[in-house]
């Protein structure tokens, strides 16, 4: 066989095993139970309180979407809003403030922390002040949500709910995020997709199991928990902060649990390639301990996993390698039905499928210029402010 057929083997033999041994990522059933399964008479239990904790930075444009699904929660417990106005510019807390007073619902209070300690990342620091505020009234939850995260009027019931059943200290929901323009149905299906390949869910919710990951936009983290790990403050310098989290809350002791979101849903708009860039490469290289050997493993296992099958097959159609072909058809078919759940539950056609190659590589690019804009002094760029590299931070 051609050099180019034995690198199709390769790439083959690799889907089989993401296919079967890598905790079937592919599949998108990890979700909260339905209700019924974990009943609670509200007539008979007493619901514990939670404090929900904003961080927010800028959010003006999408507050007016997202705030009042948290003001409108129909929680039978005591719940209230800490959002943490975290230096924005553009009146994020009065918008908050005049949405509370005319909209009512659960109680809101609005705080800024001032800017960032040497060895914080912003939204930690907020993470931080909204917390310490929480605490003050002995809240027995706390739900750590975005800015930008919109939830039903439910969502906090049926989380509170999930974690009281299964007894979990950390109950995390991937939020479904937008997908209207053709950037976000090609980019934002497979940033998921990725993320799940990465952490697979079921491992994530295994007990006893050594993966940890969360989805920052919506965690609820039991007080104890919080207190136990020692969050925020074991994880002040963290650009990947919900992974961190999960991390710190799993070595301590806590059971957790991550899945996909039915009833959460991020408002925030990437329209352009430009804007899912961003996204993406603020943190890619992070991910990889900005180890440049990490980086040049990844770029090759993406280039094997994902571009090797439709270039086999190309050499077997336009080049008469047959063996190629074949192996390149096999393991592109394999990929392709692997994605298509992912695309079923962000109801998208399922024409989409097959282009994974070329998302692939557009990660790909990201991660490299992720890598250079460390290497040029830029970091981790988001809001204005740039995460170089780990500084050292006072202890308290």
């Amino acid at each position: 066989m051609s050099a180019v057929a034995w690198i199709a083997v390769g790439s083959l033999a690799i889907w089989g095993w993401l296919l079967l041994g890598q905790g079937f990522f592919w599949r998108t059933d990890q979700r909260l139970p339905e209700h019924e399964e974990y009943h609670i008479d509200e007539a008979r239990a007493c619901w514990p309180s939670v404090a929900v904790v904003v961080p927010a930075r800028d959010e003006a444009a999408v507050l007016p979407e997202s705030l009042p699904s948290l003001l409108a929660q129909v929680y039978p417990g005591e719940a209230e809003i800490f959002l943490i106005d975290d230096g924005s510019e553009d009146g994020t807390g009065a918008l908050a403030r005049e949405l509370s007073e005319r909209l009512g619902g659960l109680p809101l209070t609005v705080a800024s922390p001032g800017e960032p300690e040497p060895g914080w990342t912003g939204k930690l620091w907020a993470l931080r002040h909204g917390i310490a505020l929480a605490r003050a009234h002995d809240p027995d939850y706390l739900l750590l949500t975005d800015a930008d995260i919109a939830h039903e009027p439910d969502s906090l019931r049926e989380l509170v709910a999930a974690a009281r059943a299964r007894d979990l200290d950390l109950v995390s929901q991937m939020a479904r995020l937008r997908v209207a323009s053709l950037w976000e149905k090609l980019v934002v299906p497979a940033f998921v997709y990725f993320f799940a390949q990465l952490y697979p869910f079921r491992w994530v919710n295994r007990p006893g199991g050594r993966t940890a990951a969360a989805a920052g936009g919506c965690v609820l983290l039991r007080t104890e928990a919080a207190v136990r790990a020692r969050v925020p403050e074991s994880i002040r310098q963290a650009v990947i902060d919900d992974v961190s989290l999960a991390r710190a809350v799993r070595r301590s002791g806590g059971r957790i649990w991550l899945g996909l979101a039915e009833r959460v849903d991020s408002v925030r708009p990437y329209p352009r390639l430009a804007d899912l860039w961003r996204m993406v490469s603020r943190s890619a290289y992070a991910q990889l301990r900005h180890n440049p050997l990490v980086l040049l493993g990844t770029v090759a296992g993406l280039a094997l996993i994902y571009l090797t099958p439709p270039v086999a097959l190309g050499a077997g159609v336009l080049g008469g390698d047959t063996a190629a072909g074949w192996l390149g058809f096999a393991a592109w078919a394999v990929m392709t039905a692997t994605y298509i759940p992912m695309l079923r539950y962000y109801r998208q056609s399922l024409w989409l499928a097959p282009l994974l190659p070329f998302t692939a590589s557009l990660y790909l690019l990201m991660t490299v210029d992720s890598a250079v804009q460390h290497y040029r002094g830029r970091g981790a760029a988001w809001k204005g402010r740039t995460y170089t590299r780990p500084r050292a931070a006072p202890d308290r």
